[in-house]
């Protein structure tokens, strides 16, 4: 499957960079492309793809960044060995009830500590390819937002580009060991107003615009504040939730 060909996804269109990556990672998936099997050249995916070499080596920093594939000196690019429950981290969460708010300030907390430092370590490091992957992470989660979808899925995906341009694989080990449903869509209630609900999508929306834009700027101080900030107006927001269930039940 070429870049040229391949169907958008309707989220809004990529660059010819995420196109090709994406159709990459879907032939390393499908098998296509099996652990240990060197990758095509780069003059064989140019021509392939109908891409330039510029393209091509973006879309590959990408997949290294995501370490699916490393790069050898003089030998090409090969595919790694997927991670395996066998291989998974030795860290663990346990007593954690994802229903209960308060698990939910726990773990907003948690984060905090971590991914305050992530935002600013991907103001420092990110490349081209991974700057690029955190916007279109931004866009896809405003696209859920705009048509009212749920966005735990886009927004995790958003915070692990973020972990992965530290270009240190621990940060996104911690996230993934916590797992996506780390963010869920509990601050909007069902008996929110509309006039609630635009205001909690427009207030998310801007939180995730200035940590990205500061990432891209590469604003190491600003890229942690904006983090620290969106980190901790979650938490406001889910113990105001707390109190409003407290109250419910006495």
């Amino acid at each position: 499957m070429s870049v040229e060909t391949k169907t958008d996804t309707g989220k809004g269109s990529k660059t010819l960079v995420s196109k090709l990556g994406d159709v990459l990672r879907q032939a390393i998936t499908a098998g296509q492309f099996p652990p240990g099997s060197r990758l095509p050249s780069e003059a064989q995916l140019t021509e392939a793809h109908g891409v330039s070499r510029t393209v091509v080596r973006e879309a590959i920093a990408a997949l290294r960044a995501d370490r699916l594939v490393e790069a050898r000196q003089g030998a090409g690019v090969f595919v790694l060995e997927p991670p395996t429950s066998a291989k998974a981290p030795m860290l663990s969460l346990s007593n954690i009830d994802l229903a209960r708010v308060s698990s939910m300030i726990e773990l907003l907390e948690l984060r905090t500590a971590v991914e305050v430092e992530a935002a600013g370590l991907a103001a420092l490091r990110r490349s081209p390819a991974q700057e690029e992957v955190i916007l279109d992470r931004h866009y896809a989660v405003r696209a859920c937002l705009e048509a009212s979808q749920p966005t735990s899925e886009a927004d995790f995906a958003l915070h692990l580009a973020i972990a992965e341009a530290t270009n240190n694989p621990r940060f996104r080990e911690f996230l993934t060991m916590i797992g996506r449903n780390l963010i869920p869509r509990a601050a909007l209630r069902p008996d929110d107003s509309e006039t609630d609900q635009a205001a909690y999508i427009k207030l998310l929306d801007d939180e995730h615009n200035a940590i990205v834009a500061a990432i891209s700027n590469g604003d190491e101080e600003g890229a942690r504040e904006a983090m620290r900030r969106h980190l901790r107006g979650s938490q406001l927001r889910y113990r105001a939730l707390l109190r409003e269930l407290r109250k419910s039940v006495r």
